[in-house]
């Protein structure tokens, strides 16, 4: 059976929904004020060394690159590779301006076809949400990691705040919404947005989701101004080899 968002929108077919709205989707997440600064403030969470130099990183979901831009801003010199499943967003990040050390991929993370570890730390942003296996994803993510190596998880979640989900819901019906639909003509992808939002994990159980996975030290943190206690960073770290 097909799974579908409460909007219609299956969520096999996200990719491709993505694909058609990539050529919009930097200028309207450039209308989100902290967008870009939120991202960098995950890839910091990381604690990478300020030289990146012999780092390899992997950037899941990685879209048209911003979250990418924020890996390469924390760790300057480290190898990156960054991976999504639409193959349009894919090449909007491909043809911005990167270092030779960076490699984009295209490829689901149900398949990571051309990716293989293993890697010092990963940024995914936006991603665990959009899957229909996020539990099982997580687990394969944190094979591509070494021993002590880090992921920072880049998410919504709104559901154990009463706070949150009224912002998050004003937000998406004054703004997000219109401004969609009034930049591409169709609000089905931004309706998609906020009931999967509102659908997923409270962040105490997107936490939970990574210690199932068999990640340790797992830690939360939010972002400032109006996404306070609505955009969050997940860490988590895999657990070095015993003796």
């Amino acid at each position: 059976m097909t799974q579908l968002s409460k909007d219609g929108l299956p969520r096999a077919s996200v990719p491709s929904a993505f694909d058609t709205e990539a050529r919009w989707y930097d200028r309207l997440v450039g209308a989100n004020p902290g967008y870009h600064e939120h991202l960098r403030i995950s890839a910091r969470r990381l604690d990478l060394p300020a030289d990146g130099t012999g780092l390899r990183l992997l950037d899941a979901g990685c879209g048209t690159g911003a979250s990418t831009a924020a890996l390469l801003s924390a760790a300057p010199g480290a190898e990156i590779t960054a991976f999504d499943a639409s193959r349009e967003m894919l090449a909007r990040a491909r043809a911005k301006t990167w270092p030779g050390d960076v490699t984009f991929v295209h490829t689901p993370v149900e398949e990571l076809a051309g990716i293989s570890g293993p890697f010092d730390a990963i940024l995914a942003a936006y991603l665990l949400r959009n899957l229909t296996d996020p539990d099982t994803q997580l687990r394969r993510l944190r094979g591509l990691l070494r021993p002590g190596g880090r992921i920072a998880i880049h998410e919504y979640s709104v559901r154990d705040s009463r706070r949150a989900r009224w912002v998050w819901n004003a937000v998406c019906a004054g703004v997000i919404i219109p401004l969609g639909k009034a930049t591409t003509g169709d609000a089905t992808l931004y309706r998609h947005l906020r009931r999967s939002v509102a659908e997923f994990d409270g962040i105490g159980a997107l936490a939970g989701r990574l210690a199932d996975a068999g990640f340790t030290d797992v830690r939360t943190g939010t972002m400032p101004g109006w996404q306070r206690g609505i955009v969050h960073t997940v860490l988590g770290t895999n657990p070095q080899e015993h003796p």
